[in-house]
C-alpha cells in the first residue's frame, strides 16, 4: 500500500460537533461551534474544548469559569454552522437562529433546549497551547431529553441522530456495526438443528448405512442365490420329466 507523508497536522478524525453556550452576568448569552472537544476523565468526569484566544466566547468562558457543551442532532446542523461562522459581537444567536436558553442547574451559563444533551461544565484550568487555549472542566450537570428515554429508564442516545465532524464536513452518525467489547464477547452457542445428541452439542455416533445386521457391525452370511435347497448348499433331486407314474417309479 502506498502513502504519502505530511508535516505533522490535525487528522483526527471525525470528532463531535458540538455547540458550546456561555453567557456573563447581565448580558446575553452566546453559542460558539467547537470541534475540539473531548473526554479526558470519567471520575470526576472531566471534558476540555480549546477556543482561539480572539474568539468572543473566550473570554466570556475564562471570566465565568462555566460553560455548556450542547449535542447537536441533525436537525440542529445548519444552526451549529452558523454559530460557527458568525461573530455574537454581530448578533444575537440565541433570537435569530430560534433557539431557546435553558436554565442550568449548576453553573451560570444557559444550555440549548433543542438539543439532545447538555453538559455543565465548570473550568479547573486554562492550559495555553499555541493557536488555542484549552479549558479543562468537570461536567457537574447533565440535562437529557425525555423523549429518548423509554419505560424502563434506559437513555437511547444514539436515536437521536447526532451529528459528527470529519475533515471539513457534517455527517449524521450511521449504521451501527459493533458495541463496546464485542470483538472479545462469548457468543451464546447455538442451538443445533437435527437430533438431541447434536442439540446437546455432541456428535452422535455415525450409524453405517446398509441394513440393521450391517450397522451393527456384524457381517451378513452370503446366501447364495437361486431356490432354498440350493441356497442351504443341497442339491435337489433331479425331477425325471413324464408322467406322474413314471417321475415316481410307477
Amino acid at each position: 500500500m502506498e502513502k504519502e507523508h505530511w508535516r505533522g497536522g490535525n487528522m483526527l478524525y471525525p470528532v463531535p460537533a458540538v455547540m458550546v453556550s456561555c453567557q456573563r452576568p447581565g448580558e446575553r448569552p452566546n453559542i460558539i461551534t467547537v470541534a475540539w472537544a473531548g473526554t479526558v476523565c470519567s471520575d470526576p468526569a472531566m471534558i476540555s474544548i480549546s477556543i482561539r484566544k480572539e474568539r468572543y466566547s473566550y473570554d466570556i468562558i475564562k471570566e465565568t469559569g462555566s460553560f455548556v457543551i450542547n449535542l447537536v442532532s441533525r436537525d440542529l446542523t445548519a444552526a451549529m454552522d452558523t454559530c460557527g461562522v458568525r461573530s455574537g459581537r454581530d448578533m444575537d444567536k440565541f433570537q435569530e437562529l430560534h433557539l431557546t436558553p435553558q436554565q442550568s442547574q449548576h453553573v451560570e451559563a444557559p444550555g440549548i433546549a433543542e438539543c439532545p444533551v447538555n453538559l455543565e461544565c465548570r473550568v479547573s484550568q486554562v492550559i495555553p497551547l499555541g493557536t488555542h487555549d484549552m479549558f479543562l472542566a468537570e461536567v457537574v450537570g447533565v440535562s437529557v431529553d425525555r423523549q429518548y428515554m423509554d419505560e424502563k429508564g434506559t437513555f437511547h442516545l444514539n436515536d437521536a441522530g447526532l451529528v459528527a465532524y470529519s475533515h471539513g464536513t457534517y455527517f449524521e452518525l450511521g449504521e451501527k456495526i459493533g458495541t463496546f467489547g464485542y470483538s472479545v464477547r462469548k457468543k451464546p452457542e447455538k442451538e443445533s438443528k437435527g437430533s438431541p445428541e447434536k442439540r446437546a452439542g455432541k456428535k452422535p455416533e455415525k450409524q453405517p448405512k446398509g441394513k440393521p445386521e450391517k450397522r451393527a457391525g456384524k457381517n451378513l452370511e452370503k446366501q447364495p442365490k437361486g431356490k432354498p435347497e440350493k441356497r442351504a448348499g443341497k442339491k435337489p433331486e433331479k425331477q425325471s420329466q413324464g408322467k406322474l407314474e413314471k417321475r415316481t417309479g410307477k
